[in-house]
């Protein structure tokens, strides 16, 4: 069982990489990998859609919001190759769903226990501001992943975009399928939502601007990953 959901879920990513649905968006991840940053001028870019990655038994899901144009839009792995990654990855090696604290390529050796990591959108927005139409795009594929994703109970968003992705997706993933709630409920760190299948926690995004400001700090996040592992633990 657990090979054949790695392979379905091995064809998604390979699916969801050939993805071409949103023109500004294929138009700029193309352009990003062409026209590269200085530091990374030797290096090939993905330039393509990003599948999510982690452990297929995972029951834990980071949802983030898209990848970053020089971080996982070059290594081609969500939060992999860039400063938001950098602390995620730490965090994530702190409180035992990694199995190291650095992520700097598809190829560094990490894996992740009882994690799955993807995004409300799998390409690199200007600005790093998707539209809501392309976050719409996207929906199809978090579903099937999350279909496939079947262990999965507790859904960490990483800031407020991932939280109304996520309403969404589990709104999605009802039979037969639901609007999303209203009012919407509001994103706020440490915020715990539950309903259906899954639990959702609201967790600031670890980019930069949040954790360079103190807005985030480690003992933050560590908290909402250590009552996301309580979570996945408890009776439903």
């Amino acid at each position: 069982m657990q090979s054949q959901r790695a392979r379905a879920l091995s064809a998604l990513a390979a699916d969801v990489s050939g993805c071409r649905r949103c023109p500004r968006l294929v138009g700029w991840r193309e352009q990003v990998a062409r026209e590269r940053r200085a530091a990374f001028a030797e290096q090939e870019y993905w330039g393509r859609p990003v599948p999510g990655f982690g452990d297929p038994s995972a029951r834990v899901l980071l949802l983030g919001l898209a990848p970053a144009a020089h971080g996982a839009n070059r290594t081609g792995r969500m939060f992999t190759g860039d400063r938001s990654g950098d602390f995620l990855f730490a965090a994530l090696h702190r409180t035992g769903f990694a199995s190291q604290a650095l992520s700097r390529d598809r190829a560094d050796g990490l894996e992740l226990s009882d994690a799955w990591i993807t995004a409300a959108v799998r390409c690199a927005p200007p600005a790093n501001r998707p539209t809501p139409a392309e976050r719409d795009n996207c929906l199809p594929w978090s579903v099937a992943e999350m279909k496939l994703l079947a262990d999965a109970r507790v859904l960490v968003c990483l800031g407020a975009f991932a939280w109304d992705a996520a309403l969404r997706l589990t709104a999605a993933l009802t039979e037969p399928p639901n609007a999303p709630r209203r009012p919407r409920p509001r994103f706020g760190h440490g915020v715990e939502l539950a309903g259906g299948q899954h639990r959702l926690i609201g967790c600031y995004h670890p980019s930069q601007q949040n954790t360079f400001t103190g807005r985030l700090t480690e003992p933050m996040i560590d908290a909402v990953l250590v009552r996301a592992r309580e979570l996945a633990d408890s009776p439903r």
